[in-house]
């Protein structure tokens, strides 16, 4: 009986990924061909994404790349803060992320510097805005719908995007 019941379980787990990996493939789909239409310019598609603690500041994109290319930053404040900048712990009233999946078109450009997050031990380019204009308070998913947003770890990269050939096989089944 139990044999039955892992059995039935296993295959309700497998047709649950799946799916999964189908609307992932679908979504992603219509959200590359939205992005193919983006007009070109001197800017850059940018999403904050906030892990407390970390000192990046989130992904930029060039317009009509995919989020597949994206770079994870850090900002160099030297012309124009960050949006959600405020006081520095440990002052009373330090809030930070407030802006979390914030999208925003963003002027600027990469210093050829690199800058060390010791909370990731990663060394990441380092970006200089001039401008920042918030695109949509509310874009949806960064690299998949059934992406999982965690505030532990730098949960959320470009890697967890399914190839695009395993979404044209996964789309090309009936």
């Amino acid at each position: 009986m139990s044999k039955k019941i892992i059995t039935a379980l296993l295959a309700c787990l497998t047709l649950t990924q799946c799916h999964s990996l189908r609307s992932d493939c679908e979504a992603l789909r219509e959200r590359e061909a939205s992005i193919a239409k983006e007009e070109k310019g001197e800017y850059f598609i940018g999403r904050r994404y906030y892990i407390p603690l970390c000192r990046f500041w989130g992904y930029l994109r060039e317009p009509g790349q995919s989020w597949r290319d994206a770079k994870l930053v850090m900002m160099d404040e030297s012309l124009v803060r960050t949006p959600d900048r405020g006081p520095e712990e440990p002052l009373p009233g330090a809030v930070f992320g407030k802006d979390q999946n914030v999208e925003y078109i963003v002027k600027g450009m990469y210093t050829g510097r690199k800058a060390y997050d010791p909370s990731t031990d990663q060394v990441l380019p380092m970006f200089r805005a001039t401008s920042y204009e918030v695109r949509s308070k509310e874009p949806g998913f960064l690299f998949v719908p059934s992406e999982e947003y965690s505030e532990d770890v730098v949960s959320l990269r470009p890697a967890i995007m399914p190839e695009p050939a395993v979404c044209e096989r996964e789309l090309a089944k009936p």
